[in-house]
C-alpha cells in the first residue's frame, strides 16, 4: 500500500489514522483547519483504547498539499462536507486509486463517484467507538465492526482488498453481501435517535420514555418501509432492539446530531432524515414522522 489518504480530522478520521499508521501503513490526515493540522504535525495523535493510551506521530497537510501516488481515499467528514471534501482531493484520483466512504446516511458514495468514478468507489458503515478529547487526542473503547461493499459490482474486488488492508490493524473489517442492507440499517437507527435527540435537547435516557420511543419507533419503520421499497430488506426488529439498547445502555448519550446543534454547527440532516424523505418521495412511500423530524431539525438550523 503506497498511501493511504484520510479526510476528515475528526474522531474516526484519527481512530483509523492512528490504526494504520501503527500496522505501518503510509497514511496522512487532511483537513481544512490549519491550527488543527499543525497541531497533529507536531504532537501526533494520542489515542486511549483498551490497549492502553500511546502516541503516534501523523502526517498532516492541506489537501492541495497532498501529492500521489495513493492507493485509497477514505471520507470522513460529515455529509454536509461531502462535496467539498471530495473535491479538494480529486487531484488525486485516477486509475487504481479507490475512495471510500464509511459516513452516516446516504448519498456519499454518489458524490465520490461524481470523482472517482461509479467503478472505483466502495461504501459501508463502521461501528467503532471514537470521540474526540481534544484537538489531538481520541479515546475508542470496546469493539466494533467494518462492513463494507462495491459501490457497483466492478467494485467488489477491490472492496475485499481494503478489508483485507483494514484487518491487518485492529479494525476489524469484512465485505458484506449485501452491503445496502448494513448502511440502511445503520440509516434507521441513526435516523431515529438522531432527529429526535436534535429536535428535543434530550439525551438518550431522557428519551427513553412511551413517546419517545413511539417517535424512534415510527422513523425507524418508516426507513424500513422505504428500503423494503427500494429492495433492500431489513431486519426491522433487530433495528428496534439496537434503538432499546442504546436507549437502556447508553442513556448520558447526546445524538451526534443534538451536539451539532449545541455547538452552533449544521447537522447531517440531508443526509440522514433529509435523504429517506427525498428516497421515499421517488419510491411514492409515506414517511410522515421522518418529514416532520427533518423539518423541526431544519427549523432549528435557521437559528444559527
Amino acid at each position: 500500500m503506497r498511501k493511504v489518504v484520510i479526510v476528515g480530522a475528526g474522531a474516526l478520521g484519527c481512530l483509523f489514522a492512528v490504526r494504520l499508521a501503527e500496522a505501518g501503513v503510509p497514511v496522512t490526515v487532511v483537513d481544512v483547519d490549519r491550527d488543527r493540522l499543525a497541531a497533529l504535525r507536531r504532537d501526533g495523535i494520542t489515542l486511549s483504547d483498551d490497549s492502553g493510551e500511546r502516541t503516534v506521530p501523523i502526517d498532516a497537510a492541506l489537501a492541495s498539499e497532498v501529492a500521489g501516488p495513493v492507493d485509497l481515499v477514505m471520507l470522513f467528514t460529515k455529509g454536509m462536507h461531502s462535496a467539498a471534501a471530495v473535491a479538494s482531493v480529486a487531484h488525486l484520483a485516477g486509475p487504481g486509486v479507490y475512495g471510500i466512504t464509511l459516513q452516516n446516511g446516504i448519498g456519499n458514495a454518489e458524490v465520490m463517484a461524481e470523482v472517482f468514478g461509479l467503478d472505483r468507489v466502495l461504501h459501508g458503515v463502521t461501528e467503532f467507538p471514537a470521540d474526540l478529547d481534544g484537538p489531538t487526542h481520541v479515546s475508542s473503547h470496546g469493539s466494533g465492526k467494518i462492513w463494507l461493499g462495491g459501490f457497483t459490482p466492478a467494485a467488489a474486488g477491490a472492496a475485499q482488498q481494503v478489508a483485507d488492508l483494514l484487518n491487518t490493524t485492529s479494525l476489524e473489517a469484512a465485505v458484506h453481501p449485501n452491503v445496502e442492507v448494513a448502511i440502511w440499517d445503520k440509516l434507521a437507527f441513526n435516523a431515529a435517535l438522531n432527529s429526535v435527540g436534535a429536535v428535543t435537547g434530550l439525551t438518550n435516557g431522557e428519551v427513553d420514555s412511551e413517546p419517545g420511543r413511539r417517535l424512534a419507533f415510527a422513523i425507524a419503520e418508516e426507513v424500513a418501509d422505504t428500503a423494503e421499497a427500494k429492495s433492500i430488506p431489513l431486519d426491522r426488529a433487530a433495528i428496534r432492539r439496537k434503538i432499546e439498547h442504546a436507549l437502556e445502555h447508553h442513556r448520558g448519550h447526546k445524538a451526534s446530531m443534538l451536539q451539532d446543534r449545541l455547538a452552533g454547527r449544521p447537522t447531517e440532516i440531508e443526509t440522514i432524515n433529509g435523504a429517506v424523505v427525498r428516497a421515499a418521495e421517488a419510491l411514492g412511500v409515506k414517511v410522515p414522522v421522518t418529514a416532520a423530524l427533518a423539518d423541526l431539525v431544519r427549523l432549528l438550523e435557521l437559528r444559527r
